[in-house]
């Protein structure tokens, strides 16, 4: 895949590029990112590539000129390419999004700043608009960072295995189930005896109940919008089953301590 970034700050890229899974996937040849400085296409000695509102008010506006230089020169690479604006006006960006714009053949973002583009550009040039989150950010280049993060990881054949891309949150709709590693016993936690078992299928088990029960303590609108199996149903409804004998206990004056004793399978946490 190709990617290109617009921006008038193509340094900030220089580290981002240069280490973890974004570095490992450039040398493999399976990405090829390059950031591009759009005051290459302003015309003028200063290469100005802001200018005051018409209208009045705060701030600048970026130009349209280098802005339409910059893309149309990105499009004479890659015709297919998408060219994507980063603005808090964009559709929020998710992991469904990331798995989309992982099969394009090519990406360009357009990296925004001060009060944002000419609206001329929005409406020409750009394919697609996204945002990172409800919050303002100075410019476009940290969000442009990490939607690229996010989609590279989804490339075949960019982490080392492809299953732990599908087991990510999100990815299935959940959050991702609890994990451990050495030491066995750290303070006063100790591993869950089923993931020392070696029964891959009672493991598989414990980390979808660890994921159903995370999402709905963490995350409970996830669950609102996903279509649950009916193994996933069953293990809510155990869940409900026993929150309700827990409650019916305190009622009826007992501690109720068997009502949860499955929590002690899962990841430690307060159920």
């Amino acid at each position: 895949m190709n990617i290109e970034v617009l921006t008038i700050f193509p340094d900030m890229f220089d580290s981002f590029l240069a280490y973890g899974i974004v570095s490992r996937a450039i040398k493999s040849g399976r990405i090829r990112v390059s950031p591009v400085n759009i005051r290459d296409y302003a015309a003028g000695k200063h290469r100005q590539t802001d200018d005051r509102p018409y209208g009045g008010g705060a701030g600048m506006v970026m130009m349209p000129e280098p802005l339409a230089g910059s893309i149309n020169a990105a499009r004479k690479k890659d015709g297919r390419a998408k060219v994507i604006l980063l603005t808090p006006q964009g559709r929020p960006f998710d992991q469904d999004t990331a798995g989309k714009l992982a099969k394009e053949s090519g990406l360009v973002f357009v990296c925004g700043r001060y009060e944002g583009v000419d609206e001329r550009i929005r409406s020409d040039y750009i394919d697609d608009e996204i945002s990172i989150g409800d919050y303002v950010l100075t410019g476009g280049e940290i969000a442009a960072m990490v939607v690229i993060d996010a989609v590279i990881r989804l490339i075949p054949g960019v982490l080392g295995s492809d299953e732990s891309a599908t087991a990510d949150s999100f990815s299935n709709g959940l959050l991702e189930h609890a994990h451990y590693t050495r030491p066995q016993i750290f303070r006063a936690g100790a591993v869950p005896d089923v993931l020392l078992s070696g029964n891959h299928a009672k493991i598989d088990e414990w980390r979808l109940e660890s994921a159903l029960v995370r999402t709905f303590l963490k995350r409970p609108d996830l669950l609102e919008k996903k279509a649950l199996s009916s193994r996933e149903k069953a293990i809510l409804k155990k869940w409900c089953d026993n929150i309700e004998r827990l409650v019916s206990g305190q009622d009826s004056g007992h501690q109720g301590g068997d009502a949860l004793s499955r929590a002690d399978t899962l990841s430690g946490e307060e159920p």
